[in-house]
């Protein structure tokens, strides 16, 4: 990877690190928020494939259907440490698949919940400028934030 390009997005949730953390790995949960942030986006929502390997190596497959086309992201889980962090790498179709992203999600314990932060970090020629990374990772969490309330 060359010069990094970081996004960094942040989330106050009103439930536990665990929860959330189990929310990420479970792909009927996951099924449901990721439709939800797609939707929240203005697509379709329509879930393909969900598809987790919760486990150290393991690999994950999302897809959806835009337009009657499936769109693929993959990845392969770095960190497990549960409730604490999720490392991984993340592809999306179209994109050089050696040369992925890696997401770190973080969960903190607060008083109330927890604070989710997620950095993506991507090599600087795939940086957007528009912000649809952040606003991709922040609907993710707000998604998965309306679905475990």
């Amino acid at each position: 990877m060359g010069k990094l390009d970081r996004k960094t997005v942040s989330h106050q949730f009103n439930v536990s690190p665990e929860t959330v953390f189990d929310g990420w790995l479970d792909p009927a949960l996951t099924r449901q928020w990721m439709s939800i942030a797609l939707k929240s986006m203005g697509l379709s929502g329509e879930m393909a494939q969900v598809q987790i390997d919760p486990q150290k190596g393991g690999k994950f497959l999302f897809s959806d259907t835009r337009d009657g086309v499936e769109h693929r992201h993959w990845g392969e889980y770095l960190e497990l440490d549960r409730p604490r962090k999720i490392a991984f790498t993340w592809n999306t179709e179209g994109f050089d698949e050696s040369d992925p992203c890696h997401v770190y999600l973080s969960l903190e314990a607060t008083d109330t919940g927890c604070t989710a932060t997620i950095v993506n970090e991507m090599d600087e020629k795939w940086a957007d400028d528009g912000g649809a990374t952040k606003r991709g990772w922040s609907s993710m969490l707000k998604a998965q934030d309306g679905l475990l309330k």
